[in-house]
Order: C-alpha cells, then sequence, then structure tokens
C-alpha cells in the first residue's frame, strides 16, 4: 500500500507537529501551573508533555532505522496516545462543562485553556497518526527488502538476493 517513499516524510511531518503540539502544552501548562493552584489535571498534563519531549526524540530517527527503532517507538506511540487522550478528557472536562473561566487555573482567559485543549487534541491526534504511520513504515520496509529466491536451472542451488528501492 505504502512504500518508504511516502512513509518516510509522512512520519517526518508527523512527528514534527506530535513534538511540536507536546511542546506548546508543556509552555501553556507550564504558565497556568505559575499562575496557581495547581489542579491534579494541570500537574498530569505537564507530567505527559514533559516525558512526551523527551520519550518522542527518538521517533525523528525512526524512518531512517526502520529495523532497530520501530518497535520501540510504536510502543512509545501506543503508550502515549491513551497518556494523551485522558490528558484531552481531563482538559475537556476542565474547560467545557463547567465556566472555564473559574477552572483551574481561575481567572484566566478561556481562549487560553481553549488552546491548551485544542494543543493536547493535537498531541494525541499526531501520535495516533504516528502509531499507524510507524506501521506502514515498517511493513513497506519489510516488503521492500524481502528475499527473492531465484532457481538458476534444473538441480541448481537458489541464490538468495534482496530488492531494495
Amino acid at each position: 500500500m505504502f512504500s518508504s517513499a511516502v512513509t518516510r516524510p509522512l512520519q517526518l511531518i508527523t512527528r514534527v507537529m506530535q513534538w511540536s503540539s507536546a511542546v506548546i502544552v508543556m509552555g501553556i501548562t507550564s504558565y497556568f501551573i505559575h499562575l496557581g493552584p495547581r489542579g491534579q489535571h494541570l500537574i498530569y498534563q505537564e507530567v505527559i508533555s514533559t516525558l512526551s519531549v523527551a520519550f518522542f526524540l527518538p521517533a525523528f530517527i525512526s524512518p531512517f532505522m526502520p529495523t532497530a527503532l520501530s518497535k520501540f517507538v510504536l510502543a512509545i506511540d501506543i503508550i502515549f496516545s491513551y497518556l494523551w487522550l485522558t490528558a484531552f478528557i481531563f482538559a475537556a472536562q476542565d474547560y467545557n462543562e463547567e465556566d472555564c473561566y473559574f477552572s483551574s487555573p481561575p481567572f484566566v482567559d478561556c481562549s487560553k485553556k481553549k488552546a491548551n485543549e485544542s494543543f493536547i487534541f493535537l498531541a494525541f491526534f499526531f501520535t495516533f497518526v504516528g502509531m499507524f504511520l510507524e506501521i506502514a513504515a515498517l511493513s513497506a520496509y519489510r516488503r521492500e527488502n524481502v528475499p527473492v529466491r531465484e532457481k538458476t536451472g534444473p538441480g541448481a542451488a537458489a541464490a538468495t538476493t534482496t530488492t531494495a528501492v
């Protein structure tokens, strides 16, 4: 379905968007924590965004080293997709069920809180998309580098070659 030539640029774009969203969430949430008071949901969002910034770094190398990093990056994507989804649910509960102006941190414009919620969703979305692109890239790499058996003549031993793009 996909080739390595298609998946690599898509992976890089997705990883840049994923990492950028995590950095923006980290910045906005840090600002909220600085203003205080700190709620459990803010602390959770800060921890997830900070861990994501560190753990998403190998994903930038993964398109170029699919056999070495794909399984590790895929595991990170699976774990963090659930963590980001939980962070989004917390943000949606905090800023959409009640008057967001009085939610933690109180007396901060709702536009900043909604921006944080939006970037949390983007981090979740790009993590989720990155997971499927990682699977597609690994599948394309394996398909393109499958050993092909050639029979050279009757009774001759089969020679093994690999095809590469």
